[in-house]
């Protein structure tokens, strides 16, 4: 068996040394110059010759950069003779751009799925992608992982006796009846129109919420734009409490000032694939390096990866 070699980019180090942690094998260092005319050069500073390679780096802001950085550092790995290159990509952000909504627009999600290959990308393991179908973009193995699991095992300590998972959008209706039978309970979804990047409108909650424990489940929240319109509609409801997950936390813009700030708003959830926002008491923070960590030993032990990314 081919030894095992794992790198971080400058994005996320703290959860790429967890996950080393739970793999037993030391996180190898990582040397990023910037040159006088703002160019990047990347230095994988451990032996990757004829190793099993791990490039942890999720697209985090400045996304252009990190996407930059990953970039460099698979060239490097192919240039040192790696035997695969496996990109560990927990939260891919130009997943969201993956069809060609308006008249000669990029599509960002292929496009970087192209670069990445290119760039000597061997597989490519990622946690809950924007759109399924985005895994079909990359030209090499993919396994899509979901936090569905462990966002199920946090809620299970509550009564969910009187719960709803509802989905802002009809998109994700899919994942929210997931995690509603994962969790034994009914769902009902939001009917959502996006006019801009922070302009959405949900005209009307589709579903029986009216004085029921609500858990809002996305995939990622940003803004949370479409996260406080939908709790217009759940006020209007008079539900009795709400609970807000999602498995990307980005949190632009102190949106967990806002969403926390609201009385209605009993907690907010999410998974440490991108870099934790500032803490607040609301705020609880799931780790998803256990699994992350278990689907590269299997990878790499050439075991199954599939019941790591099974919703059912």
């Amino acid at each position: 068996m081919r030894d095992i070699t794992v790198f971080s980019g400058s994005a996320h180090p703290e959860l790429a040394e967890e996950i080393c942690a739970h793999l037993g094998t030391t996180l190898q260092p990582v040397k990023v110059d910037r040159f006088a005319n703002d160019v990047l050069e990347v230095q994988l500073q451990a032996n990757c010759r004829e190793r099993d390679v791990f490039l942890i780096q999720p697209l985090v802001p400045p996304t252009q950069e990190h996407l930059v950085e990953l970039l460099l550092m698979l060239d490097a790995a192919r240039g040192a003779s790696a035997a695969r290159t496996t990109v560990v990509l927990p939260h891919y952000a130009y997943a969201r751009s993956d069809k060609k909504d308006q008249p000669r627009i990029s599509i960002g999600a292929r496009l970087v799925a192209d670069l990445l290959v290119a760039a000597g990308a061997s597989r490519v393991l990622t946690m809950t992608l924007h759109s399924p179908q985005v895994h079909g973009f990359f030209s090499v193995p993919v396994d899509h992982l979901h936090a569905l699991r462990e966002l199920a095992q946090h809620f299970r300590r509550y009564d969910l006796s009187n719960t709803v998972v509802v989905s802002p959008d009809l998109g994700n209706a899919k994942e929210a009846a997931h995690f509603a039978r994962l969790l034994g309970t009914s769902v009902a979804m939001g009917a959502k129109q996006r006019y801009a990047d922070d302009r959405v409108v949900i005209s009307s909650v589709i579903g029986d919420v009216a004085g029921k424990d609500v858990i809002i489940l996305d995939d990622e929240i940003a803004k949370g734009s479409t996260v406080i319109e939908l709790l217009g509609r759940l006020r209007e409801q008079n539900v009795r409490s709400v609970r807000v997950a999602c498995t990307h936390g980005l949190f632009s813009d102190g949106a967990v000032e806002r969403l926390s700030a609201l009385p209605e708003v009993a907690e907010i959830v999410c998974t440490n694939t991108v870099p934790p926002p500032r803490r607040s008491d609301k705020l609880t923070i799931l780790s998803i390096a256990p699994a992350l960590a278990e689907a590269m030993r299997r990878i790499h032990d050439g075991e199954s990866v599939s019941a790591l990314f099974s919703t059912s």
